[in-house]
């Protein structure tokens, strides 16, 4: 009888083990560890295809409506990293006077990483 209880203990401490390592290990993901953020990424580019340099990307919250920008470098690439994934934004390019087309990104888009191409005709 008391091999049975000392068997029968070491089974409860064994499984109270498993489950407290479980937790502790994230195997019952939190909703608070999804990502936060979201990147927004791409490039500014003429009709053509080529890069242009010193454009101007804006990026509006479209719930506050507050404006982030981004001056591109010489291969016309733009990043706006930790976005928002429960907000709507709008992005277009502004290049020597020239705007692109606005272009969307939805929060029901649940991409991690979103690219966008922005065209601009500077003609």
């Amino acid at each position: 009888m008391n091999r049975k209880r000392s068997v029968i203990k070491a089974v409860v401490v064994g499984c109270a083990l498993l489950v407290t390592l479980g937790a502790v290990s994230g195997a019952t993901p939190d909703k608070k560890d999804k990502a936060v953020g979201r990147l927004l990424f791409g490039k500014v580019l003429d009709p053509q295809d080529n890069p242009l340099p010193d454009a101007v990307v804006y990026v509006t919250n479209t719930r506050t409506r507050a404006v982030k920008t981004y001056i591109v470098g010489p291969d016309g690439t733009y990043r706006f990293p930790a976005l928002s994934t429960a907000v709507e934004y709008e992005v277009y390019a502004q290049y020597k006077g020239h705007k692109s087309e606005t272009k969307s990104v939805s929060q029901f888009d649940d991409r991690a990483q979103v690219y966008l191409d922005l065209k601009v005709d500077a003609r």
